[in-house]
């Protein structure tokens, strides 16, 4: 399974009540597990289509989500990106599937958005700091072991080669021990694999969640868009405590460190997230960051890389590329709360 993401101080407003008597439209609300977290469907069934009953939509979710997994978690030892990972530079590049691939494609994209802030080969640095599959590391790294694992970390040391006709595309390595990790992106493509079974199936009104990411489009059973409540925390009195996003083929993913961190032997907070570029875990004081895209796919790895630059970058990016963030700050008085312009053009 992909491990789960937390994200702090998110949770769907969105009215999502059954239907009224006098009402001909159905609400079917579909959940279950995936990727280390929870998943929720909801959608409004289409009058005289050719949908199947809930309990066969489900069943073709859940194929989708394992397929998602069988192809790019690293939980699993015969995985895509479990067997890649385990391959040597010398054997050469190996194909993968054609989802495994879009998403490396966007986390390469990203990752220049990002100014190299999102590093899905920054993996071995996690596990170096106590944040891979052993969590008995409580010491700091030595620097004669950040400056080997150093030599693994990279998007130079992956070869992508995009699919030609007819074929599938290549995935290869420059050395041995390179290890891509596709968790920070993996779950919103996720959420899209499971819009694009609606898009599919002609359904135009639907809200899909895994794990807090959303993505949303049409209506609700009352006739208004899809909402979500971002939660404010410490907001003065007397002021709205969320901030309500609509999701109208939007969607809407957060990261942060609120609770995902451990203390090391010296009694120093160690967040999760590693900065690639320091090879350290982060230390700024932005605790969450929102962020709204037209895929959550998109918004999933964009929320990883600008929460890694903190707020000052992640603002500057923002206004330079014309992206939606939310940020909630960490100050001595408490929390503070700041946007993005295309942000504010959500909500007004």
């Amino acid at each position: 399974m992909i491990p789960k993401k937390i994200l702090p101080f998110l949770f769907s407003a969105a009215v999502l009540t059954a239907c009224h008597s006098e009402q001909k439209n159905e609400m079917a609300t579909l959940s279950g597990k995936t990727m280390g977290t929870t998943y929720t469907v909801k959608y409004i069934v289409p009058q005289n289509n050719k949908l199947p009953n809930s309990a066969q939509v489900q069943q073709e979710l859940d194929s989708l989500l394992k397929e998602v997994n069988r192809q790019m978690s690293t939980y699993q030892n015969d995985s895509e990106i479990s067997q890649f990972n385990q391959r040597k530079a010398s054997q050469g590049e190996m194909p993968i599937a054609d989802d495994f691939a879009a998403v490396v494609a966007e986390s390469i994209r990203l990752n220049k958005v990002t100014e190299g802030a999102l590093d899905v080969t920054v993996g071995p640095f996690v596990n170096l700091w106590g944040f891979g599959p052993d969590k008995t590391i409580r010491q700091a790294p030595t620097q004669e072991q950040l400056n080997a694992t150093r030599n693994l970390v990279g998007l130079d040391k992956l070869i992508f080669k995009q699919p030609e006709s007819g074929k599938k595309a290549r995935l290869g390595k420059t050395i041995d021990g390179v290890y891509l990790d596709l968790s920070a992106i993996a779950k919103g493509f996720g959420v899209d694999k499971l819009a694009d079974y609606f898009e599919q199936h002609h359904v135009e009104n639907y809200l899909v969640e895994i794990g807090g990411e959303l993505r949303g489009k049409g209506k609700n059973l009352q006739g208004e868009t899809w909402r979500v409540g971002i939660e404010q925390p410490n907001i003065a009195q007397n002021q709205n405590s969320q901030v309500v996003v609509s999701l109208h083929n939007k969607a809407l993913a957060t990261s942060g460190d609120y609770r995902n961190f451990h203390m090391d032997d010296k009694g120093n907070r160690l967040s999760h997230i590693i900065n690639p570029k320091t090879e350290q875990p982060i230390s700024h004081n932005l605790a969450s960051i929102s962020v709204v895209a037209d895929t959550t796919m998109t918004a999933d790895g964009l929320a990883t890389g600008l929460y890694v630059l903190g707020e000052k970058e992640a603002l500057r990016l923002a206004e330079q590329q014309n992206l939606a963030i939310f940020l909630i700050i960490k100050t001595e008085d408490g929390f503070e709360t700041r946007m993005s312009s295309a942000f504010k053009s959500l909500i007004n």
